[in-house]
């Protein structure tokens, strides 16, 4: 829920990239279209390895990737060093400047970004089949050899500064700060990722290469491929993308933490909207217990329209708009967390109807008949969140290696929400929402913190 500046930036040309975006809005539900997609794994002479889904029925290529890191590795004082590097990728690489990188990059059709988060660091290119070698060989300067010149360091500097002065403006943005820091006291995910004005003036072009180098290695790495591209191909296409990267990161060790709940934070402001938000504790992906976490957590408010929060605090009582709980993992810690705005007059009823509804489920769980309904949806809608185009598909495949799934997840996820029991879900749902919360409450002072009572 930090706010963050991170610069994902993408160039089009034309006709190129013209012709790459009308292909993307046709519709692309032919890989979903059959009874399962098949992922192969595909490893280069150098030993990086890919999940490729070979599609042919528009002539696009997407590959994401991710390195483990992120802003969890800045070093102290130079705070948004991450976030900063990522905004620079595409502002000079090998032998080309800024300028010529990205006429090249237009010339290529193709678009190119990267973002950071607290655990890693993201990197995507989507092109068209026929140009791949041209596309590819920028990605493959941008990995390899980015220039971090002054000039564009000074640029991409300036309009992350601008944001965090404009952010020091903006209520919500103050209290994702508050948020993070009484979640987290004196851990990284603690810090902004964004920096602040002093930790940003601090970074050199020296830190920046210093980063690059500590991170961008093989033994971090994570990649998927969708598109119409053959395995042979890319083995080839992987090795020079990524081997000639070091072997091994280096990594400053971030401990696991546990957010400290049972504080109150209000961020005052005078505005007609009050922002709630609610953390209890939450549930480690690759813990056993997770599957009956997820299917809890959909009945109580990740079902948009079909949770028991949605029902009591936007259909009978028209506190909110909409209101939701997720599962929120990180890689050293984990939370259930719940949001929602209300109208600032009636936000102490919205909090004590929230409160209330989460103390009947830690009380009570859920009855046989939300969990049937909650495991056929969670089940069914898998394809169409998560496989419904190439981008979509490509991003499954990377996440689904990060949380350490395996290639044939799909096909034993179903087994596994299946064979939940309501007994189980009834403990998690007591073992995650019996504790006091930690509150953030963004608008007018509430009269009574302790709105709604609850012992959730």
């Amino acid at each position: 829920m930090t706010a963050s500046l991170t610069l994902l930036r993408t160039r089009f040309a034309m006709p190129a990239a013209t012709l790459l975006l009308s292909m993307l809005f046709l519709v692309l539900p032919a890989i979903m279209a059959r009874a399962a997609v098949t992922i192969q794994e595909v490893k280069s002479n150098s030993g990086v390895s890919a999940w490729l889904v070979e599609d042919y029925s528009v002539p696009i290529i997407n590959i994401q990737f991710a390195f483990d890191g992120g802003s969890s590795q800045d070093p102290a004082g130079k705070e948004g060093l991450a976030n900063l590097m990522t905004g620079l990728f595409d502002e000079g690489a090998g032998d080309l400047d800024s300028e010529a990188f990205q006429i090249k990059l237009d010339d290529a059709g193709a678009e190119m970004g990267f973002r950071q988060t607290r655990d890693g660091i993201y990197g995507t290119m989507r092109m068209l089949a026929d140009h791949k070698d041209e596309a590819l060989d920028l990605l493959r300067l941008a990995i390899q050899e980015p220039r971090f010149d002054q000039a564009p360091i000074d640029r991409i500097r300036a309009q992350v500064v601008a944001g965090i002065v404009a952010g020091e403006r903006d209520p919500n943005t103050v209290a994702a700060q508050k948020w993070a820091t009484a979640l987290y006291p004196g851990h990284a995910y603690s810090r902004r990722d964004e920096g602040t004005q002093q930790s940003l003036a601090a970074i050199t072009a020296q830190d920046l290469h210093a980063a690059h180098k500590a991170l961008f290695a093989r033994d971090g790495l994570h990649v998927a491929v969708v598109g119409a591209i053959d395995a042979e191909t890319l083995k080839t296409q992987l090795g020079r993308l990524f081997g000639a990267l070091p072997e091994k990161q280096v990594l400053t060790p971030v401990a696991d933490v546990e957010p400290r709940l049972g504080e109150e934070m209000q961020v005052v402001y005078d505005q007609p909207q009050t922002s709630l938000q609610l953390a209890y504790p939450g549930m480690k992906r690759a813990d056993p217990e997770f599957y009956a976490a997820a299917l809890m957590n959909e009945i109580l408010g990740g079902g948009t329209f079909t949770s028991r929060l949605f029902k009591e605090v936007r259909e009978k009582r028209g506190l909110a708009y909409g209101v939701d709980s997720a599962l929120v993992n990180r890689k050293h810690a984990s939370s259930l967390v719940i949001g929602t705005a209300t109208r600032s007059d009636r936000a102490e009823e919205t909090l004590g109807v929230i409160r209330d509804v989460v103390k009947g489920m830690a009380e009570g769980g859920p009855t046989e008949q939300e969990l049937a309904a909650a495991k056929k949806y969670v089940i069914g809608s898998y394809a169409i969140n998560n496989l419904d185009s190439s981008g979509a598909i490509a991003g499954t495949l990377l996440e689904l290696q990060l949380q350490g799934l395996g290639i044939d997840y799909m096909e034993r996820r179903t087994d596994y929400l299946g064979a939940v029991t309501l007994g189980e879900v009834k403990a998690v749902a007591t073992k995650l929402l019996s504790a006091k919360p930690a509150i953030m409450v963004v608008g007018p002072a509430l009269k009574d913190k302790d709105a709604g009572g609850g012992k959730g």
